[in-house]
């Protein structure tokens, strides 16, 4: 199986480059907060980043550091050969990276200028979640950096320490930055 892991920071383009890989070389993206986000709604909670955080520590403690990317492999396996690959955003905790690797796959790290990023996720606001000031966008991202608690909370620090390729996406051309990171892949 071709497997990519897609990571960094908010609003930094990951949903760009595994929609880029799923349009242009019939890869399956699966995003883990959309995993996420169905299990909160399953359970009748509010769709909140602290939610997520929380069903996904969980999840790791129960079923291991890497029960997202495994999560994700059994909907890739429910369809055998319809897809030339797999790409799962967006991993938060180094164990993500470790199974990633473990089956065999890379793990591409995106990110961007945090203005740049803020303007992005301000400007499609999602959900509520999505309506703060800059000041407190780069205080959230600043906690999901550092890493507190045990080994199953978010990391992103140590994900990008151990992830394979970094892609840059400076600038407001989405599609400019998926041949860019198309070809930074090397795919074809």
């Amino acid at each position: 199986m071709k497997l990519f892991g897609l990571s960094g920071t908010n609003g930094s383009g990951k949903d760009t480059v595994g929609q880029m890989l799923a349009e242009r070389h019939n890869y399956l993206f699966v995003s883990g907060s959309d995993i996420l986000r169905a299990e909160a709604i399953r359970r009748g909670l509010p769709v909140e980043r602290e939610v997520l955080r929380t069903i996904s520590a969980e999840w790791r403690r129960e079923s291991g550091l890497g029960v997202l990317i495994d999560k994700a492999v059994a909907v890739f396996n429910a369809e055998p050969g319809k897809y030339s690959g797999l790409v799962v955003a967006s991993l938060r905790n180094p164990g993500e990276v470790v199974r990633v690797h473990e089956l065999g796959g890379q793990v591409i790290w995106v990110d961007a200028d945090p203005k740049t990023r803020y303007d992005r996720i301000f400007s499609r606001q999602r959900t509520d979640e999505d309506k703060k000031t800059f000041e407190q966008f780069c205080e959230e991202e600043a906690a999901e950096m550092a890493h507190s608690g045990d080994e199953a909370t978010l990391n992103m620090s140590g994900v990008k320490d151990i992830s394979d390729i970094f892609l840059a996406n400076e600038g407001d051309d989405k599609d400019a930055f998926m041949t860019a990171s198309d070809q930074a892949l090397n795919l074809n």
